[in-house]
């Protein structure tokens, strides 16, 4: 036991959560077993919130401001590799980015609020569901999050492997990236391969698009703006002798600028036409906007840093670290509430825990207890802050 933390008990129900992983929207076994730890604590608790999404109240010993703060629930749709005790048991779905891991810090700050109260105000535990591309956070807002808790500030958590274990990073302003998907088709007659000059060629087209949309962010873009642009699949053609009739080319983009998404959606199309005008073929882009940038604010940020440093020591936080292009749904909640989301370290990439997104990744139990208090202290500050 630390500081009414039972780190043992979390870090079992951690790893019950990845032996069970669920995709986006289908978290139903994950939330049931976190709405049964919240009650076992004493704690009010809505459930449903955003399809699966569970909301847990901790009340003070009186009255005063709402903080909220946010865990994700789901998991991805990769192949568990390495072998280990708590290893998934769902083929082809594994929690390869530490969401069961965020879930298990959350509680942890959970229980420490709970059994002390020590606040004025109110706490709202957000665990959500389908932050993996499935938007969840927009359907909790949807569903009212907000405006049925009264939550007027949030904060959340990511860990981040590479980074040492039990770390923190923020920074103010943009720290996330904005992420939308590109999917283009290229149409033309086709035909048989000895006579290209009587079809248009789909395939040669797609491939001076791919190199074409290289020079959006190398030629095109302010050099001090990190952004990439993506092509991730082209599927064309089913046999040797045949220029195929159709290509499709899918793919991300992603930057930490607002003003350079607008950018890299206007030159994304008119790379698209001249292709298709310089190779004779159509070509139909459609580019779908996802997530856009999580943005801090700077207020908010430099609470994150102080409380940090209060937990783990200021050698231990970086209270401006770099942003990344990594993107996250927690930014539909900052751009309606002031808060922020901060790093904090996974430990070392390695064959037996790798990085986010991957087959080998395990998130690191021994930061738990960190990421639980400072995700307390954090709701504590911010509390006190806003009276």
């Amino acid at each position: 036991m630390l500081s009414g933390l039972d780190l043992a008990r979390l870090t079992r129900l951690r790893r019950d959560l990845h032996a069970h992983p669920e995709l986006a929207f289908g978290e139903h076994r994950t939330a049931g077993v976190i709405a049964a730890y919240l009650r076992r604590l004493g704690v009010e608790v809505t459930t449903g919130i955003g399809g699966t999404g569970v909301v847990g109240v901790v009340r003070g010993r009186s009255d005063g401001p709402t903080v909220g703060l946010r865990a994700d629930m789901d998991a991805l749709p990769i192949a568990e590799e390495p072998p280990r005790s708590h290893a998934s048991q769902v083929d082809g779905v594994m929690h390869a980015c530490g969401h069961d891991g965020h879930c298990a810090m959350l509680l942890g700050a959970v229980e420490i609020l709970s059994r002390t109260r020590d606040f004025a105000g109110t706490v709202i535990a957000v665990f959500q569901p389908a932050e993996e591309g499935g938007a969840g956070a927009p359907a909790m807002l949807a569903d009212g999050l907000l405006d049925r808790f009264g939550i007027q500030e949030i904060y959340g958590l990511h860990n981040i492997p590479g980074m040492e274990a039990g770390d923190f990073g923020v920074r103010p302003g943009t720290q996330l990236a904005s992420f939308d998907d590109l999917d283009i088709v290229l149409r033309a007659p086709g035909g048989h391969a000895m006579a290209p000059h009587l079809a248009g060629d789909v395939i040669v087209a797609g491939s001076a698009l791919v190199t074409a949309l290289q020079t959006v962010v190398a030629r095109r873009l302010d050099p001090i703006v990190p952004a990439v642009v993506s092509i991730t699949q082209f599927t064309a053609g089913s046999t040797n002798n045949v220029i195929p009739p159709r290509a499709q080319l899918r793919g991300t983009a992603r930057c930490l600028s607002a003003d350079a998404r607008d950018e890299i959606e206007r030159l994304v199309g008119e790379i698209c036409a001249s292709i298709g005008t310089g190779y004779g073929v159509e070509v139909e882009l459609a580019y779908v906007r996802r997530y856009p940038c999580t943005v801090n604010a700077p207020a908010a940020a430099a609470r994150v840093a102080r409380v940090a440093a209060g937990v783990v020591g200021a050698e231990h936080v970086d209270a401006d670290c770099d942003g990344i292009l990594a993107a996250e749904d927690f930014a539909f909640f900052l751009q309606k509430i002031p808060g922020a989301y901060a790093f904090i370290g996974n430990g070392p990439v390695s064959a037996q825990a790798g990085p986010v997104h991957h087959p080998a990744y395990d998130f690191n139990d021994d930061i738990i207890g960190p990421g639980a208090r400072f995700l307390a202290a954090i709701a504590r500050q911010a509390l006190a802050d806003l009276r």
